[in-house]
């Protein structure tokens, strides 16, 4: 069965294949027979072979109108000239050139295996055994008949024999194959399902790592280290948010495609900018630059993983650089979007980072790959550290007036 395909549709063209290429050799067979009683005439001009033509072209017309149109008119009407085609030809033949005829027995088989090649109306398997060997029953009468208005011998028709059993055989091995597809379909579906079902349960525990690490440890981290006395009020409403968003269930659904338009184009809008104001919260000095509007070219999945990333980039440069200051910049292109953070902090090397710190790997790099995206990392001891992250773009929504 073609990959991707239902089993009837894989079975339909199994057998619509099947089809055509009976019909090219019922093509080829039916112009060898032409060839033959021309080469005859040409061979031997006092002969009244000729007429013998004119039910061969008749019949290559009914094929032709047979592959075009798959009817029972057609299919009949193929059998009939057909039929009569091979009764005017043999007893042409024998009545013509009998000696020669005697020793070349090929020109009677092409006819008889052009009929048995009808492959009539639809595609199905069962039909097309029954035109078949209906086709193959037309052609040996045909013969049996000339033999008798001739008064020769009966000949087997060992070449028709041959075709037809292998066509029973073809059309036979083609419906068992199709009675075992429904089963494969379904395994092949439930192999889809547990994919699918695979594949969502990653990105549910990808998401909810993300979130723990970034609303729990951070303001763990803030609260136990950044500052002394009191927690500071916008500090708490922070924690109050982001425990709303843990208890409820909306961080499982999957962020709808469908955004305002309006909303996307407007920087003040986006969970970059979100992310910015938080770290700001927290006494970082941060400068924004670039094209700000390219965040609007971001679907609603993006633009919360842009934002969520950028805020563990930025707790990064409170907790780990050792300065207060950091840039971020946003660069549009066609086809991506980009956003880098930068600061000249004390730097580090990704792989001396113990396996348990999660910020880095989880909140940022794993988090934008989940969407499509990619990060990059530089950073150097004592020469501060740079991470880009970019992710693909929404397609530009043209619309134009008539």
């Amino acid at each position: 069965m073609p990959q991707g395909q239902s089993p009837q549709v894989g079975s339909q063209t199994t057998n619509r294949a099947f089809s055509r290429f009976a019909h090219v050799i019922g093509y080829t067979c039916l112009s060898g027979a032409l060839l033959d009683v021309i080469g005859f005439q040409g061979a031997s001009p006092s002969r009244m072979l000729w007429p013998a033509l004119i039910p061969l072209v008749v019949a290559l017309v009914a094929l032709v109108l047979l592959d075009r149109w798959r009817t029972t008119f057609y299919s009949v009407l193929f059998l009939t000239v057909g039929t009569l085609a091979q009764l005017w030809l043999m007893t042409a033949l024998l009545t013509q050139l009998p000696a020669v005829t005697a020793a070349y027995t090929a020109a009677f088989s092409l006819v008889p295996v052009a009929l048995i090649l009808v492959i009539g109306p639809g595609f199905v398997p069962r039909s097309a055994i029954v035109w078949c060997t209906v086709g193959f029953a037309a052609g040996q009468l045909a013969s049996y008949g000339a033999s008798v208005l001739t008064g020769t011998r009966p000949r087997l028709d060992i070449v028709s024999i041959a075709v037809e059993v292998g066509v029973l055989l073809a059309e036979g091995a083609i419906l068992a194959t199709r009675r075992t597809r429904p089963a494969v379909g379904a395994e092949l579906d439930r192999a889809a399902v547990d994919e699918e079902l695979s594949a969502l349960r990653y990105r549910i525990e990808v998401r909810a790592a993300s979130l723990m690490h970034d609303m729990v440890l951070n303001h763990l981290t803030a609260i136990s280290t950044g500052y002394e006395g009191p927690v500071p009020v916008s500090l708490k409403h922070q924690i109050e948010r982001d425990l709303s968003v843990l208890i409820g269930e909306e961080w499982l659904s999957e962020p709808s495609p469908e955004v305002d338009a309006r909303a996307k184009r407007d920087w003040q809008q986006s969970a970059l900018l979100t992310a910015v104001q938080e770290a700001r919260e927290l006494s970082l000095s941060i400068d924004v630059t670039g094209e700000l509007g390219a965040i609007g070219r971001l679907d609603r999945e993006r633009d919360v993983a842009v934002g969520l990333a950028v805020k563990q980039c930025l707790v990064n440069v409170l907790r780990h650089a050792q300065i207060d200051r950091a840039e971020v910049v946003v660069i549009g292109s066609e086809a991506h979007v980009s956003i880098m953070v930068i600061d000249a902090g004390k730097g580090f090397s990704e792989q001396l980072v113990a396996s348990d710190r999660l910020g880095i790997r989880q909140s940022v790099r794993r988090r934008i790959e989940t969407v499509g995206g990619e990060v990059q990392l530089w950073s150097t001891p004592g020469r501060g550290t740079s991470v880009l992250m970019r992710v693909p773009a929404a397609q530009l929504q043209v619309s134009v007036d008539d």
